[in-house]
């Protein structure tokens, strides 16, 4: 299967491609909000995302990314990262994948070209439904915020 030996790769060149990213989003305005998030715990959250990804196209199953990206929204929106910084940067690590790709020139075989393709669906897949948990835990997170200032008005009244 072409796709998961491309995830090998990417798998392979996990820490360069979490170091490119990280790059990235220091230099993202869209991203800004980012900076109120150790940098460590997004270097780890981003290199595991990139060392594992089999695991995350192939062997995960949907309970398994809305458990960790509902946390995930919820802890971004604990450390005050908007919801939009938030996706933005599960686009960038989409994005820096293919960037990636694309410099190793996996694009210039007709083969290569459907390995490509199926890749593509997988990580979509992956992605928007990282998106989807993420953005669900962090309207809980404020949801629940919100909630708690109700009952505390409501008590002080």
């Amino acid at each position: 299967m072409i796709a998961l030996r491309l995830v090998r790769l990417i798998e392979s060149h996990s820490e360069e491609l979490a170091e490119s990213l990280l790059h990235k989003l220091e230099r993202s305005s869209r991203a800004a909000d980012l900076k109120k998030v150790p940098g460590h715990e997004i270097r780890e959250r981003v290199h595991e995302v990139y060392r594992n990804l089999s695991d995350w196209l192939l062997t995960k199953t949907d309970d398994d990314v809305e458990r960790v990206y509902v946390a995930l929204g919820r802890r971004r929106a604990e450390q005050g990262v908007s919801m939009s910084a938030l996706c933005w940067a599960i686009i960038m690590i989409e994005e820096n994948l293919w960037e990636f790709l694309e410099m190793e020139g996996m694009r210039e075989k007709p083969l290569e070209i459907l390995g490509s393709l199926e890749l593509l669906r997988l990580l979509d897949q992956f992605f928007e439904q990282a998106m989807y948990f993420a953005t669900l835990g962090h309207e809980s997170y404020w949801r629940e915020k919100q909630a708690e200032e109700s009952a505390i008005l409501a008590h002080s009244a």
